[in-house]
């Protein structure tokens, strides 16, 4: 069955974006594998919001290859927008009914993972349904003492179990966990 993985940038002061929604902090080393963790997913789950800014979007013609074929291998996946807005577009499928029920349907198709891009909105639901399987959380070294954090408005605890430890050399630290049963 299919594993739905939150993979997310956090700051050592547990925000996912600073108070006016600011990524800049993030880092991207080529030793962090991006392109490995894509290859295992081949579904992408967005808040509207999320995938209004991010669901097609284009580097610059002046982006280097890396970034060019990181944006072509993330638009090469199945794109599953949740939204309270029924939609229809090309390439993407709008989901605005029962969200356990629709997640859970999706993990029963099989293949390879999905990813859980976000945004905020979207995550603290998913979060406060245990619908997350993986956490993926890659702490970077930034404290920005305000913004979106990452377990907002958590209704229970949250008992995880450690998969694995990668260390980057930006300072990046990635934990990996998944739910404890």
């Amino acid at each position: 069955m299919k594993k739905v993985v939150l993979d997310l940038a956090v700051t050592l002061d547990g925000f996912i974006e600073g108070p006016n929604g600011e990524i800049d902090w993030c880092i991207m080393d080529e030793d962090m594998d991006f392109d490995g963790f894509l290859s295992g997913i081949d579904t992408i789950f967005y808040g509207r919001v999320s995938y209004d800014a991010w669901g097609n979007f284009q580097p610059d013609e002046n982006a280097g290859i890396t970034e060019q074929n990181l944006w072509k291998a993330v638009h090469s996946k199945n794109k599953l927008v949740f939204s309270h807005q029924s939609k229809q577009a090309e390439n993407v499928t709008y989901i605005n009914g029962n969200i356990v029920e629709q997640v859970t349907s999706i993990k029963e198709q099989g293949g390879k993972d999905i990813w859980l891009y976000g945004g905020a909105s979207l995550i603290k639901t998913f979060v406060q349904l245990n619908l997350v399987d993986i956490y993926r959380i890659s702490v970077h070294p930034v404290a920005l003492g305000s913004g979106k954090p990452l377990f907002e408005e958590l209704q229970q605890r949250l008992n995880l179990q450690l998969l694995q430890t990668n260390i980057f050399k930006s300072g990046v630290v990635q934990l990996v966990y998944e739910k404890k049963y």
